[in-house]
Formats: C-alpha cells, sequence, structure tokens
C-alpha cells in the first residue's frame, strides 16, 4: 500500500465516522490529559469515552474487535476503582496513591500479568471469535489491562505500558477502518510520552502536580 492510498482510504473512511466515535474520541482525549496533570477529571471523562468505545468495537466492527470492546469495560470497572483511589487521603490529609515508581515486586506482577492476559486473550479469540487479528487485539488489551492496574496507583510506568499500547492500536485501528480512533491513538501515544515526562519530573521534584 503506498502513502496515496493510504490518504485515499483515510480520506475516505474518515466521511462515514460515527458519532459514538467522535464524543468517545474528545472525552478519551480529554481523560489522556486530565491524566497528565494528574488531574481527578482523568476518570469521569475517561468513563465516557471507554463504554462508547466499547459499543464502537462491539456492535460497529466488521468483525467486531471484542478484546477492544471487552478490555474497555474493563477500562469503565479500573476507571471507578481508579477514581476511589486517588481521592483517598492518609491521616495527616496526604493522598495516599503519589505518584511513584513500581517497587520490584508490583513490577513482577504487573508484567507476570501481562504476559498471561496477553496469552489468555489470544487464545480466547482464536478459540472463541472470529477476529482476524487475534494477536494484535490481544496485545493492544493486555498492554493496556498493566496500563490502567498501574495507573489507579498513579505509577509512573503506566505511561511507558500506554506508550507500548498505542504504538500497536495505531495500525490495528487503521487496519480496521476507524480513521479517527486512528488520529485519537497517534495523539495518544505523543501524549503518553508527554505524560511519562511530566510524571518524571513530578517525582523527581518530590510533589504532585495539582
Amino acid at each position: 500500500m503506498t502513502i496515496q492510498d493510504i490518504y485515499q482510504q483515510f480520506v475516505t473512511d474518515i466521511q462515514y465516522v460515527r458519532w459514538q466515535e467522535w464524543v468517545s474520541t474528545i472525552a478519551q482525549i480529554a481523560s489522556v490529559w486530565y491524566a497528565r496533570k494528574n488531574n481527578i477529571l482523568v476518570y469521569p471523562t475517561g468513563i465516557i469515552g471507554v463504554l462508547l468505545a466499547s459499543w464502537v468495537y462491539f456492535f460497529l466492527a466488521t468483525p467486531p474487535l471484542y478484546a477492544d470492546a471487552i478490555l474497555n469495560v474493563y477500562y469503565f470497572f479500573m476507571s471507578v476503582y481508579g477514581w476511589y483511589n486517588w481521592v483517598q487521603k492518609k491521616e495527616n490529609h496526604a493522598l495516599k496513591y503519589q505518584i511513584s515508581w513500581c517497587s520490584p515486586h508490583q513490577l513482577f506482577y504487573g508484567l507476570t500479568g501481562f504476559a498471561i492476559a496477553w496469552v489468555t486473550i489470544y487464545f480466547l479469540l482464536t478459540g472463541l471469535t472470529d477476529s482476524n487479528t487475534p494477536i494484535l487485539d490481544s496485545l493492544v488489551s493486555s498492554s493496556a489491562v498493566t496500563a490502567m492496574w498501574c495507573m489507579a496507583q498513579r505509577k509512573i510506568e503506566n505511561w511507558l505500558a500506554w506508550i507500548f499500547s498505542n504504538i500497536v492500536a495505531i495500525p490495528l485501528n487503521f487496519y480496521k477502518g476507524f480513521m479517527l480512533f486512528t488520529l485519537m491513538y497517534i495523539l495518544f501515544l505523543v501524549m503518553a510520552f508527554m505524560g511519562y515526562l511530566t510524571w518524571k519530573s513530578s517525582h523527581q521534584k518530590g510533589k504532585s502536580l495539582n
């Protein structure tokens, strides 16, 4: 496929973007922006975006992106969990979950969970669905599962997991014809890198952003 072919496909497909994709995209971009700023609004905006994305992936994709649809349902529950965590405070009224790196044990659990999720989702897709992209679909899902778990605890590694997930999601969504989501994941990739630098800098300064 040439650059001209890619451009023509993009122009053609962007004309048929559904309203669910537009609203989901705007909400998810706002969510990532708030995440980079370490703002609690990451979760309410994210919830709107992921529920609509789940609808798009399951009911509008042909064949459905089952893993991504289920993944966005997982995002919803993890958003509720993360929202709860982010407002918890200690006896001195400081936030219980501050920006920090994973401990060696947490990193081990995160990587182990990623590997288990990848293998599990892959075999579920190949055995129970008609997905024609099981490897990439499961890879995006498993890395995002890890990212959400890290973000709920304000771990800097969440941004590294998002960077990896977005790199895989870009060609996957383009292949499926979701042009707006493709652009969204390109933007997410840039924002995830910025988020990583922002959180890393904040941690080094010994304080969280307001």
